[in-house]
């Protein structure tokens, strides 16, 4: 022993005795394992014994010190890195840092007895890495925290990273050798063999890191609780899911709302057709200042009939940030109404903002997100019929059967939302004067309960954001909204924006852009994005058949369309209609003939609004036509101060449902209204010809632009392509003819372009195309 002390005291850098590489801590914690414990002590043990040896005659040599390798370097935030040992994973999440003007001192490379008084100043702070008992982690500055709202915000400290991974590394370390190893096989048995080995010869911490980095925390922590409760480890498993109940209620939610929402659902599902939300997702303008969200513009009026106000863009927020907005008095707001035209992308905004909670993309610091629909309401509320009486949290288990102790929502400082969509889909009057109800768990009838929870009574802590078509939240007492918003569509970058990402062959896009922009009044009506995507499908389809593309396209196939596909949601959402069930019933057709003479008498009268007892005059329901059709929306009230003002969607769609009426009383009755002038004389010409020649001399004996686009549609719904291949079997049977003459009608309106002055003469040619043309 005396001479191989005396040797090493004299020896040279070859003969020095070699030093165990030792394996950093795991990212996620500061655990060592007992292989690691059992390494130290045998090294301690060997240190104390070199130290006596050394007391001899070489005691006055210098002690050896072991030179190791560089340890990595340390991975940029941001980025996940791997590091050269097998089982540790540096992630962003739980990488940490130094201070300032600190001094790290890894232990594992270096004694702190062998640093000079030199290299350790007076202000330098010692940051032991390595330490059996590590210092508390520092707190670090979450990256993600940059935008000028908070977005995307922080997560409550026990649904984040740091949190779940200790719970994890607490539990299982009461398990025995033998435990850890069948809970280790039970858990990763459908993981394939290379992982497998690299889990079983890790430690607990590499276990719990390896687990979380391929399955993420979520699947990580309920796969835990799942092991263990099948290990019979009950309590272990119930004390896991008590730590972690809030990260655990949040991945519940999580996984609802991203399976509803990562595909979007648009028309007709097709298998194999799907489209992922955020490959197609193009955010419409969103007002924090609502005038009814009809667009002004028109191909033939300079100014509308009836003056419309547009909200500046100095209005318009991110649908992210709708719940970073505040109050006059600097607080959060509590209750956001979202309201816009029919089609406009209400469902698909709500989607995309319950997709990016759910993602972490934004408002992480709202800790759940709940989504109770008006529409699931209403159901319920049928089902029980009488109703039962409900509480709040009766209402929340109901449809989230997994959340089971929601007195959590009840604790100071939760933040959480509720999206209470499809305000229109719930038909029962609200009474706003209902009694009160001050706690959660009060029963109630779901009338008097959804107007405590608009009210605040009810879920107190909550915020609340409501969307329903205009007509029908305006009911709502304006003194319940901190903030009403509207979206108002898509501007003329997002329009080529939506049909770029809609569109995934890039040629095929750049041809449908190209192509709806040569008709002006399609590119007014694609600033609403449901028209927007009727030219995506449309075109889409066109643009397969060879030599398609030579002319313009017609605009009487897209309001055709527009109807059909608005009917048909009013018969799904409001009567309960499957997809595979829909069937026109003569109430539609009544329904639809009615608001075609309404929008005629409408134009005979050159206005473009009407109010509630111009609806009673054709024997037509309120809440029917402005809110269940599609077609119309109600206007700002200062539009008509102290009365409720209505129009249709946009002007357009008034002038194509006046053409319908007056082709459907000519098609389906024989009769022609435009006769002389009056709506009420009927002669014995009641040929397509004699038709469209009453439509011309009212058309040109009238102030240009206030009849052309009424005498287009007219002529487009006149031909075969139109009333016998797109209305057949909706406003009349499949046996019906074809419409008669019309090679007659044609050379009509041929003598009328050869006889207009030149202000007239191109109208009159897209009305020769509508009837003509055959290649859409």
């Amino acid at each position: 022993m005396d001479q191989d002390t005396a040797a090493g005291s004299t020896a040279t850098p070859e003969k020095k005795k070699e030093v165990k590489w030792k394996r950093p801590p795991s990212s996620y914690g500061s655990m060592k394992s007992d292989s690691e414990s059992m390494d130290e002590e045998e090294r301690e043990e060997e240190g104390e014994g070199g130290g006596e040896g050394g007391g001899g005659d070489g005691g006055g040599g210098e002690k050896p010190v072991a030179v190791l390798p560089d340890p990595p370097a340390p991975p940029v935030f941001g980025v996940r890195e791997y590091s050269e040992y097998t089982e540790t994973v540096h992630t962003e999440a739980t990488q940490q840092t130094k201070p300032p003007g600190a001094l790290v001192i890894e232990t594992g490379s270096a004694e702190l007895e062998d640093l000079t008084e030199d290299e350790l100043d007076e202000d330098d702070e010692l940051l032991v890495t390595c330490s059996p008992e590590p210092p508390e982690p520092l707190e670090m500055e979450d990256p993600m925290q940059t935008d000028e709202h908070g977005q995307p915000g922080r997560l409550h400290p026990e649904q984040d990273l740091p949190h779940i991974f200790k719970s994890m590394q607490n539990i299982l370390t009461r398990l025995n050798d033998e435990e850890l190893f069948k809970f280790k096989m039970w858990f990763h048995k459908r993981q394939p063999p290379n992982i497998m080995q690299q889990v079983l010869e890790g430690d607990l911490l590499d276990f719990v890191d390896k687990s979380i980095e391929m399955d993420g925390p979520d699947k990580a922590l309920s796969n835990t609780i799942y092991t263990l409760e099948s290990m019979e480890k009950k309590e272990e498993a119930a004390e896991l899911q008590n730590q972690c109940q809030k990260a655990l209620y949040r991945f519940y939610l999580k996984s609802i709302l991203f399976r509803k929402h990562q595909v979007i659902h648009e028309g007709v599902i097709q298998a194999g057709k799907q489209s992922l939300l955020n490959n197609v997702y193009v955010e419409p303008q969103l007002s924090t200042c609502g005038f009814g969200g009809v667009d002004p513009s028109h191909e033939f009026l300079a100014q509308p009939l009836t003056p419309l106000q547009v909200p500046s863009e100095d209005t318009f927020v991110g649908v992210n940030n709708l719940f970073r907005l505040q109050k006059d008095d600097g607080s959060p707001v509590r209750t956001v109404v979202t309201t816009g035209l029919p089609g406009v992308g209400m469902s698909v905004s709500v989607a995309k903002f319950c997709l990016d909670w759910a993602e972490h993309r934004a408002n992480r610091d709202l800790h759940y997100v709940i989504k109770l629909s008006f529409r699931s309401l209403w159901f319920l509320r049928r089902r029980n019929n009488p109703p039962d009486n409900m509480s709040a949290f009766d209402v929340i288990e109901y449809y989230h059967s997994e959340m089971k102790n929601l007195k959590l929502l009840e604790e100071e400082n939760t933040q959480f939302l509720i999206i209470m969509d499809s305000f229109d889909c719930y038909q029962a009057p609200l009474d706003w004067e209902a009694p009160e109800i001050n706690d959660n768990t009060t029963k109630a009838h779901l009338d008097v309960l959804i107007v405590n929870i608009l009210r605040g009574n009810v879920f107190r802590g909550a915020r609340l954001w409501i969307l329903g078509r205009r007509a029908a939240v305006s009911q709502i007492p304006s003194q319940l909204i901190d903030v009403f918003s509207e979206l108002q569509g898509f501007s003329d970058e997002m329009k080529d924006e939506y049909l770029t990402k809609r569109v995934s062959n890039a040629e095929l896009a750049e041809n449908i852009v190209r192509h709806y922009k040569r008709v002006p009044t399609l590119c007014i009506l694609v600033r609403h994005p449901f028209f927007c995507w009727i030219v995506a499908t449309m075109f889409g389809r066109s643009f397969c058949y060879e030599d398609y593309g030579r002319f313009p396209p017609r605009l009487t196939p897209f309001l055709i369309h527009f109807m059909i596909v608005q009917t048909n949601r009013r018969l799904k959402f409001y009567y309960d209609q499957m997809d595979n069930e829909l069937k026109w019933s003569d109430r539609e057709k009544q329904l639809l003939t009615k608001m075609g003479k309404m929008a005629l008498r409408m134009l005979e009268r050159n206005t473009s609004v009407f109010f509630e007892e111009n609806v009673k005059e054709f024997d037509l329901e309120l809440k029917e036509v402005v809110v269940w059709s599609g077609l119309c929306t109600e206007l700002c009230p200062t539009v008509t101060p102290g009365k409720r003002t209505f129009c249709f969607s946009h002007f357009t769609i008034q002038e194509f449902m006046a053409a319908l009426y007056v082709f459907l009383m000519f098609y389906l009755e024989s009769k022609n209204i435009l006769e002389s002038g009056s709506s009420f004389i009927f002669r014995n010409n009641k040929t397509a010809a004699g038709l469209v020649q009453c439509a011309l001399t009212l058309t040109l004996n009238s102030a240009p632009g206030r009849y052309d686009m009424f005498l287009r549609f007219l002529c487009g719904l006149l031909s075969p392509a139109c009333h016998y291949n797109l209305l057949r079997g909706f406003l009349y049977r499949h046996n019906t003819p074809k419409v008669a003459g019309l090679d007659e009608a044609e050379r009509q309106l041929e003598q009328a372009v050869r006889n207009a002055p030149s202000g007239r003469m191109q109208s009159l040619k897209e009305c020769l195309r509508e009837m003509r043309q055959k290649d859409d």
